[in-house]
């Protein structure tokens, strides 16, 4: 993985992406739907908000921050109560903020310099496990991207894809045996290879050049599949092996349950 302040630099640039692809949509815009069911442009940028919020807070709190951590503590308990129905609530509340952009200005700036001040080897909470803040930043320049992807499908622009998904595509490798657990499913005791080419050619790879479960393809595909942003049919992701080939049905690089994933659309394949 990177080094933090690449990771920051890449989170950063991720999202003031995404602030100028919806700085000057008009309020009708705003209100257009994403493929997220029931979630509107707003509510995507009022997720975003909203998360890099608690992130900025629970991340204080690692810093020595004790009104963060006790924030976070109260966030974390409410999440616990409605652990299915959390995410949609806090979206719907914030997507009514009429300063909705610049607040997620703030928070996002607040999150990244937070970021910055972790001492070296502490550990974040978060609503899964602790994370070190290069994990964090990783987690949310996937959340970023992610989220960005649907606005984008939304307004109807097309993305140029940089490396900065490398960070998308290792939490995708990462949370393979999280993806079977979540559907309650035995992991492979086996590690796999994954190769894939980056938007700038470079080959990114992750697992032993021997082993015998294998997934190859473009980075961006692979991305748009461990997000659940595009269907496996309409992706050039491939797997060699029966093993590798059930993981690519279920992989998922967000956590929660799993997710619903996306219709095919029938774009042909890179």
């Amino acid at each position: 993985m990177a080094d933090l302040d690449t990771l920051i630099a890449d989170l950063r640039a991720e999202g003031n992406d995404l602030d100028a692809l919806v700085a000057d949509l008009t309020p009708e815009r705003w209100e257009a739907p994403t493929p997220a069911e029931g979630w509107t442009v707003a509510h995507q940028i009022a997720h975003l908000s909203w998360t890099d919020h608690v992130a900025e807070r629970t991340t204080s709190g690692a810093s020595g921050d004790a009104d963060a951590t006790a924030e976070f503590a109260v966030t974390l308990k409410r999440a616990w109560e409605n652990p299915t129905g959390f995410v949609d609530e806090a979206a719907e509340e914030e997507s009514r903020n009429p300063n909705l952009l610049s607040e997620w200005r703030t928070r996002r700036t607040a999150m990244t310099e937070a970021l910055l001040q972790v001492p070296s080897g502490t550990k974040i909470e978060w609503f899964g496990p602790p994370m070190s803040a290069a994990s964090m930043a990783t987690a949310r320049l996937m959340e970023t991207w992610a989220h960005g992807q649907d606005v984008a499908d939304a307004v109807g622009v097309t993305r140029v894809p940089t490396d900065r998904i490398r960070g998308v595509a290792h939490i995708g490798v990462r949370t393979r045996d999280f993806a079977y657990a979540v559907n309650q499913q035995a992991p492979p005791t086996e590690p796999f290879r994954i190769e894939l080419t980056a938007p700038s050619g470079e080959l990114w790879a992750w697992g032993p050049e021997e082993a015998n479960q294998r997934v190859t393809g473009p980075a961006l595909d692979f991305c748009l599949l461990v997000t659940q942003r595009a269907h496996r049919d309409d992706l050039a992701v491939h797997a060699e092996g029966t093993d590798a080939a059930h993981w690519l049905t279920i992989a998922q690089a967000f956590a929660g349950p799993p997710g619903g994933g996306r219709p095919q659309s029938g774009r042909e394949k890179a």
